[in-house]
């Protein structure tokens, strides 16, 4: 009888450790991070080259949850947060610079000019993409004349 209730208690003593290691490995998450994001915006393109002439690019994405964080261009970084003219949330809207103009045109087209570049070197803009936690960016290239 005692080894009956022995053999007993050790089988649901494994049974709890069995089902414990189970529960526990299930708990695990390695494929989802904490504040990882999937690419909720998915550009069109990532690299635009532009001409030195004035020139133009439309850059379209699949997602439309998105609004612009910064620009840089040249060495300059420009920020719209807070700016009672430009509501970086709505569906459309428009950055005029001294060289440029960045011009959100519906949930899911970006519109950008660039002014002619009269200059030797070629000039650089980054425009930096958000929705959420998630950045992405596109870089464009003007060409020196």
């Amino acid at each position: 009888m005692k080894k009956q209730r022995l053999l007993s208690l050790n089988m649901k003593n494994l049974m709890i450790v069995i089902a414990s290691i189970f529960i526990l490995n299930s708990c695990s998450d390695k494929d989802q991070l904490i504040g990882k994001w999937d690419d909720v915006i998915k550009l069109s393109t990532k690299h635009v080259d532009l001409e030195a002439k004035t020139d133009s690019a439309t850059i379209t994405t699949k997602g439309d949850g998105w609004w612009i964080d910064a620009i840089t261009f040249e060495d300059s970084i420009y920020s719209y947060y807070g700016r009672e003219d430009i509501n970086l949330e709505s569906h459309s809207f428009r950055i005029i610079e001294k060289h440029f103009l960045v011009e959100k045109r519906d949930k899911n087209t970006l519109f950008v000019k660039i002014n002619e570049n009269n200059t030797e070197d070629d000039r650089v803009m980054n425009i930096t993409f958000e929705a959420g936690d998630y950045f992405d960016y596109v870089n464009i290239q003007q060409a020196g004349k």
